[in-house]
C-alpha cells in the first residue's frame, strides 16, 4: 500500500522556550521514513527539547508536528508510545531491582488468567522478550535483575522497550556515551539492523566518526536554531564540526614537551577487591609527575577505575600503598584528601560528581563551601558563592537556563561534566585525576577540556588520566600505562609505543615486564 505522505515527521516552525532561554527558534525539518537521521549539535544546542517534544514530554510554545502527513498534538509519553515512537534516553529510565522483562514489560503488564483470577504472565513474556532479543541481536537475559547488569546491557533493555511496544519510530538520545569502544561498534551494529528492519532512526549526537559510519543525513543545531541539513556522505567530519560550533575548530592537540618535575603520586604494590573479594587490581605500581600526563589505558572492566577510586577514598585498598608529595594517604578520608592537593573528576558524573538537586552555584563549591570566602563561622556567603559561580560558567562555558541558580539535574549531561570540571581544577590542586573526562561533550567543549587539561600539565600539575577512547589517551599522554587483568602491561613514553602496541598490551598480548 503507497504511503499518503512525504515524511513520517515533519516539524513546521516548532519553538519551545524556557526561562531566560529559546531552547528551539522556529525549526522547521522534515524526517523520512526508514532512514537514520542525525541531530547535530554543542551541549546546549536544543537537540534532546525538539525530540522531547516529539516523544511528548514538553509541549511546543509554537508550530506544528506532523507525523504521517497528519497535524499531530502529542500529549504525553504514553501517546508518543501509542503513536509507534520510543525514545532511548541518555540516563536510562529503568528500575534497578526489576528483571529485564518486568522493566519492558511496565505499564502494559501481559495478563493471563488463573482460575478466573488475573494475573501477569512473565514467564510467558520472558520468552518473547529472549525471542525479541535474538531477533534484532540485542542478546539480554530477560530474568537478570537491572542492578546486576553493565551499561550496554541496560541500553539494550531500553531499545527492546520501544521494540516491544512496536515502536516504528525510534530516538537514541547520546547513545555511546556512556559506551567502551566495543560497546559502541556492537550498538552500531543494532541500529543497522534496526533500520534493515525499516525503523526509522533518530540519533542525537555529537560523535562524528559514528554518524558517519550510520547516518543518512544529518541536521545541525546552534543555539536552538536550525543552520543547516545536510548528507552525511558528501560531508567532511570537518565541516559538520565548523558548523556545529560556528567557526573552524581544530580537530587536532596542539601541546609543547612536558617538563617532567617532581613525583607527585606514587603507587606502590596496590591490591584491590571487589565486594565478592575478588582481586580486581594486582600488584600495580606508577609514578606520577609534575608536569606531565600519565594515561591508563584499558579495556572497559579492568581495574583502571578502581584505581582511581581507591587513589581518592572511594574505594577501600586490601594492600599496598599509596603517596602524595611522599606522604602516606592510605588512611585518609576523602576530604583529607582533597585538601592535601587531589582533585577528581568521576566516571559517573550524576552519582560521585553532583548533587542534582542543588543550583549549579552550589555544586560548583561542594568542595570549598566550608572556607573562606564562601562561608564565615558556618554561615554560608550567598554573595561569595554567587560570585564564584559567575567567573566558573564564563570561563569555563556552562550554558545553564538560568545561569547560577540552574538546578543541576535539568542541565544537560555535558553542561553538568563541565560543572565538574571547572570546579574540580578550580581546587588548584597538585593532582588532577580525569577519569573519562570528555564523556557527552561536543567536539568544541571537548577541544577546551582538552586544551584545560593541557594548561594545567604546563602549570607544574600531575595528571592522571583514564580514558576509554584511544584517541584521547595519545592526543594528551606524556606517559601512557595499559592495564589488562588488574595488572599493568607496559609503561613507555607516548612517543615511543604505537596505537598496535597500545591495542596488544590492552588485550594481554605484549607483557613487557
Amino acid at each position: 500500500m503507497a504511503k499518503d505522505y512525504d515524511y513520517i515527521i515533519e516539524f513546521r516552525h516548532l519553538t519551545k522556550r524556557f526561562p531566560g532561554v529559546i531552547a528551539n527558534d522556529s525549526i522547521n525539518l522534515q524526517i523520512k521514513a526508514g532512514e537514520t537521521f542525525a541531530l547535530l549539535g554543542e551541549n546546549g544546542a536544543g537537540k534532546s527539547t525538539l525530540m522531547s517534544m516529539l516523544f511528548g514530554m514538553y509541549e511546543p510554545d509554537e508550530g506544528e508536528i506532523y507525523l504521517r502527513g497528519k497535524k499531530t498534538k502529542i500529549k504525553s509519553p504514553r501517546h508518543a508510545t501509542e503513536l509507534s515512537i520510543g525514545m532511548v534516553h541518555q540516563h536510562f529510565k529503568l528500575v534497578e531491582n526489576f528483571t529485564i522483562t518486568e522493566n519492558i514489560v511496565l505499564g502494559i503488564e501481559p495478563k493471563k488468567s488463573m482460575i478466573g483470577i488475573p494475573m501477569v504472565d512473565i514467564k510467558g513474556t520472558d520468552i518473547k522478550i529472549s525471542d525479541l532479543s535474538r531477533e534484532y541481536g540485542l542478546d539480554v537475559n530477560p530474568t537478570d535483575v537491572i542492578e546486576d547488569v553493565n551499561v550496554s546491557t541496560r541500553q539494550r533493555v531500553e531499545i527492546l522497550k520501544m521494540l516491544y511496544r512496536e515502536a516504528e519510530i525510534l530516538i537514541f538520545d547520546e547513545p555511546t556515551a556512556m559506551l567502551t569502544p566495543q560497546e559502541i561498534e556492537f550498538l552500531l551494529e543494532i541500529i543497522r539492523n534496526l533500520k534493515e528492519a525499516g525503523k526509522t532512526i533518530i540519533l542525537i549526537s555529537h560523535k562524528l566518526d559514528e554518524i558517519k559510519q550510520v547516518a543518512d543525513r544529518c541536521a545541525i543545531l546552534r543555539n536552538g536554531k536550525l543552520i543547516d541539513v545536510l548528507d552525511v556522505k558528501e560531508t567532511s567530519t570537518q565541516t559538520m564540526a565548523n558548523l556545529m560550533v560556528g567557526k573552524d575548530v581544530s580537530l587536532d592537540v596542539a601541546k609543547e614537551d612536558s617538563v617532567k618535575g617532581e613525583v607527585i603520586l606514587d603507587v606502590k604494590n596496590l591490591f584491590l577487591k571487589n565486594m565478592f573479594d575478588v582481586k580486581i587490581v594486582k600488584d600495580v605500581s606508577f609514578q606520577v609527575h609534575a608536569g606531565e600526563i600519565f594515561s591508563l589505558s584499558g579495556v572497559s572492566g579492568n581495574g583502571q577505575m578502581e584505581i582511581a577510586d581507591a587513589i581518592a577514598g572511594l574505594l577501600p585498598i586490601d594492600s599496598g600503598e599509596i603517596f602524595l608529595k611522599n606522604r602516606k594517604i592510605n588512611e585518609l578520608s576523602i576530604r583529607e584528601r582533597t585538601e592535601q592537593g587531589i582533585s577528581y573528576i568521576p566516571e559517573d558524573r550524576q552519582v560521585y560528581g553532583l548533587v542534582l538537586e542543588f543550583s549549579l552555584a552550589n555544586n560548583l563549591v561542594l568542595k570549598s563551601y566550608y572556607h573562606e570566602p564562601y562561608s564565615n563561622r558556618h554561615i554560608l556567603n550567598d554573595e561569595a558563592i554567587f560570585n564564584h559561580a559567575d567567573k566558573l560558567i564564563d570561563n569555563f562555558d556552562i550554558r545553564a537556563g538560568k545561569g547560577k541558580d540552574t538546578i543541576v539535574r535539568s542541565m544537560s549531561g555535558g553542561n553538568q561534566q563541565k560543572a565538574i570540571i571547572a570546579r574540580e581544577i578550580d581546587l588548584d590542586s597538585d593532582l588532577l585525576i580525569f577519569v573519562q573526562p570528555t564523556r557527552g561533550l561536543d567536539i568544541g567543549a571537548i577541544q577546551a577540556v582538552h586544551q584545560k587539561i593541557i594548561a594545567e600539565r604546563d602549570r607544574g600539575k600531575a595528571i592522571l588520566l583514564i580514558s576509554l577512547e584511544l584517541d584521547e589517551i595519545i592526543a594528551l599522554s606524556d606517559r601512557i600505562g595499559v592495564i589488562y587483568n588488574g595488572e599493568i602491561q607496559r609503561i613507555a613514553d607516548a612517543k615511543d609505543i604505537s596505537r598496535e602496541e597500545i591495542g596488544e598490551a590492552m588485550m594481554g598480548v605484549a607483557k613487557n615486564a
